[in-house]
């Protein structure tokens, strides 16, 4: 060490009001980064840089972090136990005292590492790089105070198309928007009924009212799309969004259809394409999932399954390998034993799929069933292993809808409070 008293054979370290001493020798080798770079300073610059303050009459170097926190840390580098969290101390905090010192989560007890893991997912929080300090920012830039109006009406813009509850004008636009996507459903819904398709070939009028009300609605939906587009930061992040993409799948096949009726007239060549147009028409379905854009319900839906695609890949292994068992043992038992009295609905391991399926998630269409006592028997083995399958990784998707949910809703509530600081005001 080549800063410092000389002639003192120790150091102290004041940590928290904590005083520990320690020998010269010691702090060359010591377990913790931070107290062994002291050894290697040159100057009382190099000092402030790992300390908080310096007293160099008494070589005391102070460092203003959690004390106890810091005497669990001492005690497990010096070999006396192992690292736990300190009682009455939050994970988090502790955390931070130990990656301050030099140590990782990988030196705790693994008890306490799922502590530190569920402690970190329970307060996570989803920040967008879009914060309401990024304006403020901009402006401090050079430049930034000329460019500033058009930036901020800008952000005022995306924020009032993306976020229902970040202004009044947001809610009114999210709610006309709710309006249009109920209606055109209505209408999607009522033009497939009988009673409505006989009335429309009778009355021309009323199938010529319900194609006006969906121009209408797709209309607003495609000047929607087109204005987030326009005052969107990042235009490539923009066209790969899952709900932009759902957007663009749910307003494409309206125009798709136009220019198809266009080109083949009502003649029959129209005919010919009428499944075409059906299915592009039955697209429009898609438009029930932009209630999403104001519903934190489906929001937490999609990050759920987002987030648990491994969950929901384990589950899916779960059922295709118990499927194949299942299947062949009930296909021999029902149909490969005994031929003259074989139950033809198990005639193929395929068809036994169909049955193992229905009766692991225990819906029992009653369609198809055994009639050998060893094939009941299968099924009642059948039926109690689907429900111990699919309760194993529910859990966790349960855990990971409660946290997505919190974390759009503390989303949310940021918003809020700048919706009720605008009414305020």
């Amino acid at each position: 060490m080549t800063f410092g008293r000389s002639g003192a054979a120790s150091v102290v370290l004041n940590v928290g009001g904590a005083r520990y001493s320690l020998s010269r020798e010691l702090l060359k080798d010591f377990p913790l980064r931070r107290v062994s770079r002291l050894h290697g300073c040159r100057s009382e610059r190099d000092v402030l840089e790992v300390c908080d303050d310096y007293d160099r009459e008494r070589n005391e170097y102070f460092f203003d972090r959690h004390s106890e926190a810091f005497g669990f840390i001492l005690l497990y580098v010096r070999g006396h136990g192992k690292l736990r969290f300190a009682p009455r101390m939050c994970e988090l905090s502790f955390y931070n005292e130990m990656i301050y010192w030099g140590l990782e989560g990988a030196h705790l007890e693994y008890c306490c590492q799922r502590r530190l893991d569920d402690r970190m997912s329970d307060t996570y929080t989803f920040y967008s790089a879009d914060e309401p300090g990024a304006l403020g920012r901009d402006e401090a830039r050079p430049g930034g105070a000329e460019a500033a109006p058009s930036r901020r009406w800008l952000e005022r813009m995306r924020r009032t198309f993306e976020e229902p509850t970040s202004s009044l004008a947001a809610q009114i636009l999210a709610t006309v928007s709710v309006v249009f996507v109920i209606v055109s459903m209505v209408v999607l819904c009522a033009s497939t009924l009988p009673d409505w398709r006989a009335a429309a070939a009778d009355n021309r009028s009323l199938d010529d009212r319900s194609r006006i009300i969906e121009a209408i609605c797709i209309g607003w939906f495609t000047a929607e799309c087109i204005v987030r587009f326009i005052v969107s930061k990042n235009k490539c992040e923009f066209v790969k969004r899952p709900l932009n993409i759902i957007d663009l799948l749910a307003i494409t096949p309206y125009y798709i259809s136009v220019l198809m009726t266009v080109f083949t007239g009502e003649n029959s060549q129209l005919q010919r394409a009428g499944v075409t147009l059906r299915v592009l028409r039955m697209m429009r379905i898609f438009w029930v999932i932009k209630l999403a854009r104001h519903f934190i319900g489906l929001q937490t839906l999609g990050l759920t399954l987002k987030r648990c695609y491994r969950e929901m890949v384990m589950l899916l292994v779960f059922i295709c390998v118990a499927m194949a068992i299942f299947s062949a043992l009930s296909q021999l038992l029902e149909h490969g034993l005994d031929l003259e009295t074989s139950n033809k609905d198990f005639a193929s391991i395929p068809a036994a799929c169909w049955w193992v399926i229905i009766s692991m998630t225990t819906v029992g269409y009653g369609d198809m069933y055994p009639i050998t006592m060893p094939g009941r028997i299968l099924g009642g083995v059948c039926v109690v292993s689907g429900i111990v399958l699919l309760a194993l990784p529910i859990t966790f998707i349960y855990h990971s809808f409660v946290q997505c949910y919190h974390e759009l809703k503390f989303r949310s509530a940021r918003y809020s409070r700048s919706l009720s600081a605008e009414f305020l005001n």
